[in-house]
């Protein structure tokens, strides 16, 4: 017995003592990793062959390799999540040592620790490694995991003591473009969690991970930037010129995504989705950049996606359904080009947009309009509301807009908003009716009155709205059917009040605002028509505001929508008509469901009083190119005066209403 003991304790020093053998973590995945069906598609032992493009990455992170950052920007399923598994598994089993994961908040650290850390280290070769959490002082929680040699620390870019907790000698960060700016008013989270790596110098490991966002503020897009610049080179199977795969050499014939293939870049040779098996194995890694030195850098899109993962008509299918609308695509570009995404946020010129006024009156529904929507501006005044035509494709008409004298305070401003809601709009040439379906009414002025017309209203036909400006980042990655938010009660009248990214929406109207026909007439999905009779105010009001880029109290870049003149309740009526469209779900409609309701004849409410002509007054200095201020209208208004009602306390001005 005494000897066995002996023998036990010699092999356990000479496990401690001797060096490890000098794998890399590529090698070692394939020694010993096992996928567990709690977290693959494809459990079993691990291959890298399956995911080649992985191998260079991996080995990267090996201690015995030169680089201190490992940065790999990535577009989806590319086994990428795998790889930062394979590098922390390595580290606990063959290169112990002090050890910080961060994932970009601490709620989210939590559950990717519980989802798939535990699942890592209770499976072998870690289990046993880290003592079971039921035991007593085991080290073993949520946030921390210690094993022999070292300790795994799980915190969040948004924990400013998280990030300070320790010295680490090993750093993973995952999604980095998802980090807040500043966490906890201390600075940036990288460079917090990177200072804890400071004492270990050279020795050290950084390895970043990321989907990239927006140009020119991507933190993975800047680290990527100081890096070599790698891109996965791979030869055609016909003729065999290597090639970096890009979207632009996609093709498939139009409305039929199952068609995709690739098209060789040199030859014009026909490749197929399963010629991906032959290709990636015989891929290269070449560098595009010097670098610092320091920084090996890979960047790849979900074009090499292995066979039977995401295909190549996968990719055109969702292309498609994200062509009609910037916000969309911008999710396309991230998650799956791995791209960054170029804000559009210069306005459009609104001259352009006047001079394609046309096809249309105002006040008339063309035959493409499939629904109605409304969004209202409450000012201490007046409200401003536009009235706005769907049709499939997102593609808009603005059917009229209206300005309603009276303050909001009192009730005769909101008896004659009312009256636009309610409104019976005819198509062109007669035949259906069709009446508002939503308004959206921005609440964050005379909160109360909002609340209490549009709980008068009813919450099926009106909703009250909250802009957030921060929500272009929270939702860089999002569909656009949360857009809207999910909503939360107030405590006036418990009307419903929605959330609104209004920066998101503001940079798509803009992305829609600058389509143009084709040569051959026709208009692209998203874009937008506007009748004859709108004056030049109109349009400036609708370019008012543009993108900024600039730089807060502590040195951080900031984004925010500014004004550049006065004036800007167009846009803000259209971004709320948006809103309201997307709460009736229309991001979810295809061909069909356009269609029918395009075909659906909605009637008409019964309008409580008849509607009052409108009554166009000179609200505006502002003079249109060609015109004097004697014949300039109102804001936005048909040319030519129309008498005033005797007995109207709030004035509609402005608008047509037929």
């Amino acid at each position: 017995m005494l000897d066995d003991a002996a023998a036990w304790c010699w092999d356990a020093y000479r496990r401690q003592a001797a060096p490890p053998p000098l794998l890399t973590v590529s090698e070692w995945a394939d020694t010993y990793r096992r996928l567990t069906s709690k977290s693959a598609a494809e459990p079993g032992p691990w291959r890298t062959d399956r995911t080649p493009y992985l191998r260079a990455i991996m080995d990267a992170l090996s201690p015995q390799a030169p680089w201190q950052r490992v940065v790999f920007v990535k577009g989806a399923q590319l086994g990428g999540t795998e790889a930062g598994n394979n590098f922390l598994a390595y580290l606990i089993h063959w290169h112990p040592g002090p050890i910080m994961a961060v994932q970009p908040t601490v709620e989210g650290a939590k559950r990717w620790s519980r989802q798939r850390l535990d699942d890592l280290v209770e499976a072998p070769p870690l289990a046993g490694l880290v003592k079971d959490p039921r035991s007593r002082d085991s080290g073993n929680t949520t946030l921390l995991k210690e094993f022999p040699g070292g300790v795994l620390v799980v915190t969040g870019g948004n924990s400013a003591v998280g990030l300070r907790s320790m010295p680490v000698r090993f750093l993973f960060l995952d999604e980095v473009d998802a980090y807040p700016i500043d966490a906890d008013g201390e600075g940036d989270p990288i460079d917090l969690a990177v200072q804890r790596t400071a004492t270990f110098g050279h020795r050290r490991k950084v390895f970043l991970v990321s989907t990239p966002t927006i140009e020119g503020h991507s933190r993975i897009e800047r680290a990527y930037q100081e890096s070599d610049q790698r891109r996965f080179w791979v030869p055609c199977p016909h003729c065999g010129e290597f090639q970096v795969l890009t979207w632009d050499q996609m093709r498939w014939t139009e409305e039929a995504p199952e068609t995709a293939f690739y098209e060789c870049a040199h030859n014009g040779c026909v490749i197929v989705n399963a010629d991906k098996a032959t290709m990636l194995p015989r891929g290269e890694w070449r560098a595009e950049a010097d670098g610092d030195g320091e920084t090996a850098g890979f960047h790849i899109s979900s074009l090499y996606s292995p066979v039977g993962w995401l295909s190549w008509a996968d990719l055109a299918r969702q292309h498609e359904k994200a062509k009609d609308s910037p916000a969309r695509m911008q999710v396309f570009v991230n998650t799956k080009l791995g791209e960054t995404w170029r804000d559009q946020g210069e306005a459009p010129a609104w001259e352009h947009l006047w001079e394609r006024c046309g096809g249309y009156t105002a006040g008339e529904v063309p035959e493409e309009v499939a629904l109605l929507t409304a969004g209202a501006d409450v000012q201490p005044d007046r409200i401003e509301v536009e009235v706005v035509g769907w049709g499939e494709g997102f593609r808009s008409w603005s059917i009229s807009y209206h300005v309603l004298d009276g303050s909001p305070e009192g009730e005769a401003v909101w008896q004659a908003l009312d009256q636009v809601v309610r409104h019976t709009w005819r198509r062109q040439g007669g035949g259906d009716a069709l009446t508002v379906q939503r308004i959206a009414v921005d609440s964050g002025f005379l909160t109360p009155a909002v609340y209490r017309w549009v709980g008068r209203t009813g919450q099926k036909l009106a909703m009250a709205i909250k802009g957030r400006a921060n929500m272009m980042t929270a939702l860089g990655t999002a569909t656009r059917t949360e857009v809207t938010g999910a909503g939360r009660r107030a405590r006036t009248r418990g009307v419903r009040v929605w959330t609104v990214g209004v920066d998101l929406l503001k940079g798509e109207l803009y992305g829609r605002l600058r389509l143009t026909r084709g040569d051959d007439g026709r208009v692209p999905p998203g874009y937008c028509h506007f009748p004859e009779g709108y004056e030049a105010e109109y349009f400036k009001q609708l370019t008012a505001e543009e993108l900024v880029t600039g730089t807060n109290r502590k040195g951080y870049e900031t984004r925010e929508w500014r004004k550049t003149r006065p004036r800007n309740e167009a846009l803000d009526c259209r971004v709320y008509a948006t809103a309201a469209l997307l709460a009736l779900g229309a991001a979810r409609w295809g061909p069909t469901e356009w269609e029918a309701r395009r075909r659906a004849n909605a009637g008409g409410l019964p309008l409580s009083a008849p509607m009052p002509a409108p009554h166009v007054t000179a609200g505006n200095d502002e003079t249109a190119p060609g015109g004097s201020a004697a014949d300039t209208p109102s804001a936005h208004g048909v040319r030519g005066p129309s008498p005033r009602p005797a007995s109207r306390p709030a004035v509609i001005r402005s608008s047509w209403l037929g």
